[in-house]
């Protein structure tokens, strides 16, 4: 019988799924901060400051109308239906 030699259908991309550099563990090696962060920072002018503040209190206004609507939707259930 002869045996043949599997190919495997998953390739390294070089992609880090779990990170394995655990702190006390031998292998272990620190690396800076500005290594770690991946991420690049944007600086904002004050009119994009301003529209994103807006933004976010637009935001917040929504849901805390739509808690008072539940709520006032409630009350109006109690005294007009529940209750009577």
């Amino acid at each position: 019988m002869s045996r043949r030699k599997r190919q495997s259908d998953i390739e390294d991309d070089g992609r880090v799924i779990a990170p394995m550099n655990v702190e006390g563990m031998p292998w272990y090696v620190r690396r800076s901060e500005a290594q770690e962060s991946s991420g690049t920072t944007v600086l904002l002018s004050r009119g994009e400051k301003l529209a994103f503040a807006w933004g976010v209190i637009k935001a917040a206004m929504l849901v805390v109308g739509v808690f008072v609507l539940v709520y006032l939707g409630f009350i109006l259930f109690c005294t007009e239906v529940w209750f009577r």
